[in-house]
């Protein structure tokens, strides 16, 4: 029978004494890229310069992005070993970037900070001598705190930030002046077992991993002034915002509903709309109502499965020849779904004769089914 041994003894075994473990980095910065090459040295220069005399890291996890931002990440590396890489295929997402950034480190303090130069590198001294003070856990650089500033935002950005931070305190009882901030220091013994339950798809890793805690984290925060940005694109779009509202739903029905499925909820409820809409057109053309049903139903199928690739399952997204079989999968779930739904609703009415509610019962007993196998069998995610 094996014997688990200490770490000291491993130490000693590989000719190492635990004492004299003091070469790793104090801090590590984790920094998720996707299409950010033009940011990356400025970004390492700017660190260089804001944290002297300080042992740090930085991790850029990078989404593989298409120019090139992880090759010009490990050209860095070769002169500078305070620089590493991470590069992930076929996973997409900022939270769940930044969770395997923070799981990689070592360090016992970690920063998250975005790549787009946006975030004040200067305030991280700050960051870090609050946590080292003791009296807090987690710092969080916030704009809207005195001495903040979000005048960078267009007004269209600035009015999403503000609602958005409004739900998230009012939905939530998060107590943050920015809990929608991408720009934060937190303990790794405060972080590791709060790890496993937050959500990896979505954006705002900050207010998951408050929420996560329940009220047992020790907060501060620090003012910074947001930046505009200098190179690259902004990734703010429709999908961040469907990530965003899942992750509020995920939390407040305590996971039970998880952001992917309720993207595959409002694609299916698009989908009823184009269905209805290609079952009116069909009917128009003269066709009596049986085929056009047919032809209405794979309309609809096919557009659901082409918005749950790029929305649902954009980190599992087939491409290529796949898309055929994919589509062709799809299509038997959704059929065996629609079977399912409809026995769901011709059972319950049997017994308690109310449409509205056998009806119900069907449609979201097809879309659990839906959901459940196109995860399972179309999309494959573990």
């Amino acid at each position: 029978m094996s014997q688990l041994v200490s770490l000291p003894s491993r130490l000693t075994e590989v000719g190492l004494r635990p004492e004299t473990r003091t070469g790793g980095p104090e801090l590590s910065v984790v920094v998720p890229t996707f299409r950010e090459a033009g940011n990356v040295a400025a970004l390492v220069e700017k660190l260089d310069a804001a944290l002297q005399g300080c042992a740090w890291e930085v991790v850029f996890v990078d989404d593989d992005s298409p120019d090139g931002t992880a090759d010009v990440v490990k050209e860095i590396a070769l002169s500078d070993s305070r620089v590493r890489c991470l590069r992930r295929v076929s996973r997409r997402g900022l939270a769940g970037a930044c969770i395997e950034g923070i799981l990689s480190s070592s360090a016992p303090y970690v920063a998250v900070m975005d790549a787009d130069l946006q975030h004040d590198e200067t305030v991280l001294p700050r960051m870090l001598s609050t946590l080292k003070s003791g009296d807090s856990d987690l710092v969080v650089g916030t704009r809207y705190a005195h001495g903040g500033s979000a005048d960078a935002f267009s007004k269209t950005r600035g009015a999403a930030s503000r609602l958005a931070t409004w739900l998230s305190r009012t939905l939530t009882g998060v107590k943050l002046s920015d809990p929608m901030s991408g720009f934060f220091m937190i303990r790794r013994e405060a972080f590791d077992p709060l790890a496993a339950s937050l959500f990896p798809q979505g954006f705002k890793i900050l207010l998951d991993i408050v929420i996560t805690a329940k009220g047992t984290l020790r907060i501060a925060e620090e003012p910074y002034v947001f930046g505009a940005r200098l190179h690259g694109e902004s990734k703010l779009d429709t999908r961040v915002a469907m990530d965003f509202l899942g992750l509020l739903l995920a939390k407040l029905s305590g996971g039970a509903v998880t952001p992917r499925f309720l993207s595959f909820i409002l694609v299916g409820t698009l989908g009823l709309g184009v269905h209805l809409a290609a079952l009116d057109a069909a009917l128009t053309s003269g066709l009596s109502f049986t085929p056009a049903y047919v032809i209405g139903a794979l309309v609809a199928m096919t557009s659901n499965f082409l918005f749950n690739n790029a929305l649902t399952y954009r980190d599992k997204r087939i491409k290529g020849l796949g898309m055929i079989t994919g589509l062709l999968g799809f299509y038997l779930v959704s059929a065996v779904g629609l079977l399912t739904g409809v026995g769901t609703a011709s059972w319950l009415y049997a017994y308690q004769p109310v449409w509205w509610l056998a009806g119900f019962a069907g449609a979201v007993m097809g879309a659990v089914w839906n959901y459940s196998m196109s995860t399972l069998f179309v999309w494959r995610v573990k």
